[in-house]
């Protein structure tokens, strides 16, 4: 009896953590977590309900060799039809104290990053979302060739919530 209740509890523990508004989750991995300036993500995403808002975020993993407190993102949302939206963001990604912000344990921490808010996909077909790093050590002007400490980036979209 004991068994069968604590089954259950964690079946309806799995179904409650279930995410019905999420419509796409991926990640890609960074090499060794070097992550090179030249060594844009790509994602792409089809399938859009033109008739919806979406929501998209960036998901960051990064570990302790991360020498940084922040993070600075180049960004680029290109439509079906040809046009391309590009941003630079940049992310706080710990306290001043120097503790990590995010999710995580064993080294490794996740953060779930804003990127659009209010998203409209108006036409059919393959939406690519491009990352790469624009990191600089103050004062240089040349960016940084290789930003150490970066495990994996991903891109999530869901649906927003009805307003």
């Amino acid at each position: 009896m004991r068994s069968s209740t604590l089954f259950l509890l964690t079946v309806v523990l799995a179904l409650a953590s279930c995410n019905d508004a999420l419509v796409f989750s991926e990640y890609t991995p960074i090499k060794d977590g070097k992550w090179e300036m030249d060594d844009t993500v790509h994602f792409q995403v089809s399938g859009l309900d033109s008739t919806q808002t979406y929501n998209m975020f960036i998901n960051v993993r990064n570990d302790n060799t991360y020498p940084f407190s922040n993070l600075f993102l180049i960004t680029e949302l290109e439509h079906p039809s040809g046009n391309t939206v590009k941003d630079t963001l940049e992310y706080r990604m710990a306290e001043p104290s120097g503790e990590w912000l995010g999710k995580g344990m064993g080294g490794v921490m996740e953060n779930r990053l804003w990127y659009r808010e209010n998203v409209v996909f108006p036409w059919a077909g393959v939406y690519k979302v491009n990352i790469s790093h624009a990191m600089r050590k103050n004062g240089d002007v040349e960016g940084l060739s290789v930003l150490e400490g970066i495990t994996d980036i991903g891109l999530e979209i869901e649906k927003a919530p009805n307003n």
